[in-house]
């Protein structure tokens, strides 16, 4: 299985562009929205995090339809919390 991922982007009056990339960013609200391949037929949606930001942002995906998702951006305040019990690891998604 390959890591590309094979796009087609259509403007506002249809024409499409294919293309291929191993990932992507979708800048949506002041962030960027990445979406790649993790190699098991899966795809990993993730919003990048940067030092000193005093939001987390929260992807909440919800069914509409049989083939098709709503996928909402929520912040939340970026605050330490000494109870917090997360472990960081490879698979937790935080850069490190």
């Amino acid at each position: 299985m390959t890591d590309a991922l094979r796009l087609i982007l259509e403007d506002h009056d249809g024409t499409q562009l294919e293309t291929s990339c191993t990932r992507f960013a979708v800048l949506w609200q002041g962030k960027e929205v990445w979406i790649q391949q993790d190699g098991r037929g899966q795809l990993l949606i993730g919003v990048d995090v940067e030092e000193g930001d005093a939001e987390y942002a929260n992807l909440l995906l919800r069914p509409m339809a049989t083939n098709l998702v709503s996928l909402q951006l929520e912040m939340e305040p970026a605050e330490v919390d000494e109870d917090d019990d997360h472990v960081h690891g490879p698979d937790c998604g935080h850069h490190h």
